[in-house]
């Protein structure tokens, strides 16, 4: 009988440790989210899962080019994803469907089409990032004054690895 308590006793003790593990992980280093919409298409699709790394930003600010989760600056209670154009002090301006960060054309091999529409030339403030959804016409982003420019303390983190659908796999770097 006292074998039997002290089993039962060693698995409590084996599942509240794993429960507590797995809280600290998600709260400090890892967790999943769901992508909504098709604003990051082709990169990313809507009802993607994707794993956040949110211990990289703990230690070094994002980058430009970075998949970011970040809290909506209007409704911090919803999540959007999105891809890092500028950081703090660069100038952003997008002329003729091309985007320009500190006067010189961005690079952008993950867009499907020209991004439309002028956007004036601004300075991204300190202590945030500009952001932009890879299908540019179907984004709301920092383009928009609901968005606008993302404060770092808003970034959750690194959208690290796509792990849905399985069959799609993708590590970003």
């Amino acid at each position: 009988m006292n074998d039997v308590k002290s089993d039962i006793k060693e698995w409590i003790q084996a599942i509240l440790i794993a429960i507590v593990v797995s809280i600290i992980i998600r709260m400090f280093l890892f967790e999943t989210t769901l992508v909504y919409g098709k604003s990051m298409e082709s990169t990313l699709h809507d009802r993607d899962r994707v794993i956040i790394n949110k211990l990289i930003y703990q230690f070094n600010l994002p980058k430009r080019g970075d998949i970011v989760v970040f809290k909506n600056p209007e409704n911090t209670k919803e999540n959007f994803v999105k891809r890092v154009i500028g950081l703090p002090g660069d100038t952003i301006e997008i002329v003729d469907e091309k985007v320009y960060v500190n006067d010189e054309l961005l690079d952008e091999p993950y867009i499907n089409e020209p991004t439309k529409g002028d956007f004036p030339k601004v300075e991204v403030p300190p202590d945030t990032i500009f952001v932009m959804g890879d299908n540019r016409n179907s984004s709301q982003d920092s383009r928009n004054p609901k968005v606008g420019f993302v404060p770092i303390d808003n970034v959750i983190g690194k959208a690290q690895l796509r792990i849905w659908p399985l069959d799609d796999w993708t590590l970003f770097k």
